[in-house]
């Protein structure tokens, strides 16, 4: 059989689909099933702050393992899937405290198009591929923390069982495939927990009618984590957070992170946040320039609440998403918005961008490819914008 190159095969596979066959990740998963050993797992839901609570969780978790006793003679493993990547596709499945290797990547890869053979490999989508292929890279490890890309219920992290859900705030986004209502999109995401869950801090409060009704209906035991986690020590998380520079959207998710931690014995020094960086979360990339790539109206509220006033917005916008009111958000911090152009066909037109800032009321030219060394810059909007600004400043 001829294999392909993990990159080759990607390649041929569309990111996204009108729609998306959902039985066929599941077909896929009870072929590879039988060749390979399940983590504990830890699956992740929502519409924010998924990425940034998966991350926190697995560095966490492994930091104080790698401190500890071996665990049958080797070190305890800790993996964390996570999408989109911005730069490199190495960034989706991290191990054991880095994006893994291209060697790994690779061996994994063969195992799989073995195991599912040519048809199967081929038929996938790259999400689904991509989800079986972090199962194989992660079968040694000890927990496996999978952050679904869109929806829950019918996402392809959601094939395999898991340990615990964790349910970030969930806001209105991708309409066109989870819902409408702000009841829809919740149920779709939650209807994928199984035995526990633990729920965020809500900006709706209809999410929380939504997790206990589904928690009954399945009989899972749901815990809602508080806004003030008696369990962690506040100072020392804020202390921790100033030093970071870390906005409040983040303190939220690290609270989030210890819960999960605590709900399943799993030891840890909070401490070691202080060396754990968030590449692309209000991650400062110069002392005057953070970028972060959230991209719609829930993480403006949150990004607006941590911008200096009168900051220079490099901004673009996928043609889902509601820009307008992202616009309107961020609107009382901005001095003005310079356009960059990024590169996806899901990408709204500059005509569209233009129109929503002129009624916004925002001053707005394009990007050049320069900085001004005097003003604070923030570059937000996707993951798209934030790989189209660091590749023009080549940083």
């Amino acid at each position: 059989m001829s294999l392909p190159s993990l990159a080759d095969l990607l390649e041929q596979k569309p990111l996204y689909y009108k729609e998306i066959d959902h039985q066929r990740v599941h077909t896929a998963y009870a072929m590879l099933k039988p060749h390979i050993r399940r983590p504990k797992t830890i699956h992740i839901v929502g519409t924010n702050g998924k990425g940034s609570t998966g991350r926190m969780i697995a560095y966490l978790a492994w930091r104080q393992a790698s401190r500890s006793e071996e665990v049958g003679g080797r070190r305890y493993s800790v993996g964390h899937y996570t999408s989109p990547h911005i730069l490199k596709f190495n960034e989706r499945i991290w191990l054991d405290g880095e994006d893994v290797s291209d060697e790994v990547l690779d061996a994994a890869h063969q195992r799989l198009y073995a195991l599912l053979g040519k048809e199967m490999s081929e038929a996938l989508s790259y999400f689904e591929y991509t989800t079986l292929l972090a199962f194989v890279v992660f079968e040694k490890c000890d927990l496996m923390v999978l952050e679904a890309g869109l929806g829950g219920e019918f996402d392809a992290t959601n094939v395999c069982d898991k340990e615990l859900s964790v349910i970030t705030p969930i806001g209105i986004d991708h309409q066109a495939f989870l819902g409408e209502s702000i009841e829809e999109i919740a149920a779709t995401k939650i209807r994928s927990i199984q035995k526990r869950a633990l729920i965020a801090p809500q900006p709706y409060e209809a999410v929380y009618t939504v997790a206990e009704r589904i928690a009954s209906d399945v009989g899972a035991d749901l815990c809602v984590c508080p806004r003030v986690n008696t369990q962690v020590d506040p100072y020392r998380l804020q202390a921790i957070a100033k030093t970071k520079g870390w906005p409040n959207y983040l303190v939220e998710n690290a609270n989030i992170a210890i819960q999960a931690l605590n709900m399943l014995d799993i030891p840890y020094t909070i401490e070691d946040l202080e060396e754990l960086e968030l590449f692309g979360r209000f991650y400062p990339v110069a002392s005057n320039i953070r970028i972060d790539v959230g991209h719609n109206p829930l993480a403006a509220r949150a990004i607006a609440e941590a911008m200096e006033s009168d900051t220079v917005l490099i901004y673009n916008s996928l043609d889902d998403k509601d820009y307008e009111e992202v616009l309107r958000m961020l609107k009382p911090k901005l001095k003005r918005v310079e356009i960059i152009p990024i590169n996806s066909q899901r990408a709204t037109t500059r005509e569209a961008i233009e129109s929503a800032l002129t009624r916004v009321e925002i001053p707005y030219r394009d990007f050049d490819g320069t900085v001004d060394p005097v003003e604070h810059y923030l570059v937000f909007g996707s993951f798209y914008t934030v790989e189209a600004f660091l590749k023009t400043m080549n940083l």
